[in-house]
């Protein structure tokens, strides 16, 4: 008993590291930008390195719902070993770039790659955890994402220190024995209606149809990827913002825009998802109103980070935001969970990822190619307003965790 007890917790651990390289092999990137442009000159123009971000997002979100839909069929563990694999290994790749056509077409293939671990990993991590755990499983495995952020901010640093080339290359090393050490660890779990094990055997368009028919589904696919646009903002421009706003240019600015709400979503993470499993027992619509409160401190924050100026402002704009988030993003499986089977959580939530990830994709283009970026960042406190509204009006939950 006391192992099947520690288990569920050791996928927890095992995939945060999977989750932090994740993050971390992605968001780098966008602190690097200037010591790659040395070499690669065509990254000194805004436009293209917004490019080169949203194509990464693009091909995400293209794949994603098949993600999903793979990740409710097939074994969900060789899928995230395949997917950390793949992605290392282009991220070792990508050290070796020449030209901006090379790393372009090895982003959109770190899209492909990466498109299929969240799908598999949350919906493995909600059939181990039932609901009394489940948010504060789901919110722990998230630490590993912000982590793996907060670490990426440090990218201009690294670049310093030991070259881009060096520093692409080492992370992909890394991810590609870490994947050699999941081949041995992580162990798949399947949950039918009846607690056995169980694989849907359902086909594609029948899978999407089920889903597509639930209203609620529709709802959470809204306000999902209304907050995915100050999610990913924050995640692509939010260093470039801060480079603006704060003396140090992005040495500086990039630590703090990730450590802050890095910082701040893991100790989010750990309010909402304990805030969340207690909640619910007492009111099905306690993981909503956990969630609401996260979104409700998204908006000032988005607001004060794009019209403040200082490092004192841009500290308290990402410790607020970072926090709200932590409660939001740590309850978006299990709320997901109280309207969609297991059998198509997988692919439910690699729709919720396409959509979300296209209109950050969308986003991180336009901030491309507007001149005011703060007040862009303070104009999606208000769209992160139109979500929170329609998130408490409408969902109205009948179970915690339908079979």
């Amino acid at each position: 008993m006391k192992k099947e007890n520690i288990y569920p917790w050791v996928v927890v651990g095992l995939l945060s590291v999977v989750a932090f390289l994740n993050y971390l092999d992605r968001q780098m990137l966008s602190t690097m930008q200037a010591a790659i442009g040395v070499d690669i000159a065509e990254l000194q123009v805004a436009q293209n390195f917004g490019r080169l971000m949203a194509i990464f997002l693009w091909v995400y979100a293209v794949v994603s719902p098949f993600a999903g839909s793979i990740a409710d069929r097939l074994s969900r563990k060789w899928l995230i070993v395949g997917s950390l694999g793949v992605w290392s290994l282009v991220t070792l790749l990508m050290g070796h770039c020449q030209t901006f056509s090379q790393m372009y077409w090895l982003r959109g293939l770190m899209g492909v790659s990466e498109a299929l671990y969240i799908p598999s990993s949350l919906s493995l991590i909600a059939d181990y955890h039932e609901g009394k755990s489940r948010s504060m499983a789901v919110g722990l495995h998230m630490t590993g994402l912000y982590l793996g952020q907060a670490v990426g901010g440090f990218g201009a640093i690294f670049a310093s220190a030991l070259s881009w080339r060096m520093t692409f290359q080492w992370f992909g090393i890394i991810g590609v024995l870490y994947a050699v050490v999941l081949v041995f660890c992580l162990k798949e779990r399947r949950v039918s209606k009846a607690g056995g094990v169980a694989v849907d055997k359902q086909s594609l368009f029948k899978s999407f149809g089920l889903i597509f028919s639930n209203i609620a589904f529709w709802v959470i696919l809204f306000f999902f990827a209304s907050t995915s646009l100050p999610g990913w903002a924050t995640k692509n421009w939010l260093p470039t913002l801060f480079a603006q706003h704060i003396d140090g240019g992005m040495a500086v600015a990039g630590p703090v825009a990730t450590i802050t709400i890095a910082f701040s979503s893991f100790i989010g993470v750990m309010i909402g998802g304990p805030m969340s499993d207690r909640w619910v027992k007492r009111n099905l619509k306690g993981r909503i109103y956990t969630s609401a409160i996260g979104l409700s401190m998204m908006i000032p924050a988005l607001v004060l980070m794009g019209l403040g100026h200082g490092i004192v402002t841009a500290v308290a704009s990402g410790l607020i935001f970072g926090l709200g988030y932590g409660m939001f993003d740590t309850n978006n499986m299990p709320i997901l969970c109280q309207f969609v089977p297991s059998r198509l959580r997988a692919t439910a939530y690699g729709f919720m990822n396409m959509v979300g990830v296209a209109m950050g994709a969308l986003c991180t283009q336009l901030l491309g190619r507007i001149s005011n970026l703060g007040l862009s960042f303070a104009i999606l406190g208000g769209i992160t307003a139109v979500a929170l509204t329609l998130q408490l009006t409408v969902l109205r939950p009948q179970t915690d965790d339908m079979k």
